[in-house]
């Protein structure tokens, strides 16, 4: 296997842990819904917010150049797994009910696009990555034809 691709599984992994635990120890499940109030919350606005922020930054810490892409896919990972398991096997609790399912994908855009600013700032301010190098900008204008 190639470094580049280990060290991506790697970030994958590290954020989806993170995303998870963070999940944990906030105690939220995005996927029930119980009414207004506790649904949504600030420890809800934290878990969709906060926790794939920070997911989306040890990403981008961890894989470097290029993990702005890969920030996208911890909370996807992580709420397609607990809609899966609440879905399919695990009981709703009493008093709560499984949000729809265009609902959760609401919420499960959100908590992408809040990893996506997480990753985007851990490239520039972790990593120091503000533009292309030069070696890209130079191959770019041999490509260009002259005017």
């Amino acid at each position: 296997m190639k470094p580049r691709y280990a060290l991506g599984s790697a970030a994958l992994m590290i954020g989806s842990a993170v995303n998870y635990f963070g999940d944990r120890l906030l105690g939220v499940r995005l996927e029930l819904f119980h009414d207004i109030g506790t649904t949504f919350g600030g420890l809800s606005l934290a878990d969709i917010f906060i926790v794939p922020f920070l997911s989306g930054l040890v990403v981008a810490w961890v894989f470097g150049r290029g993990g702005k892409w890969l920030c996208y896919f911890p909370p996807l990972i992580v709420r397609l797994v607990a809609y899966v398991q609440l879905a399919a096997g695990d009981a709703v609790p009493a008093g709560n009910a499984l949000l729809p399912l265009g609902w959760w994908g609401f919420f499960v855009i959100l908590v992408m696009e809040a990893a996506a600013f997480g990753g985007i700032l851990g490239e520039v301010f972790i990593k120091r990555i503000y533009t292309r190098s030069a070696a890209a900008k130079a191959a770019e204008r041999a490509l260009d034809p002259p005017p």
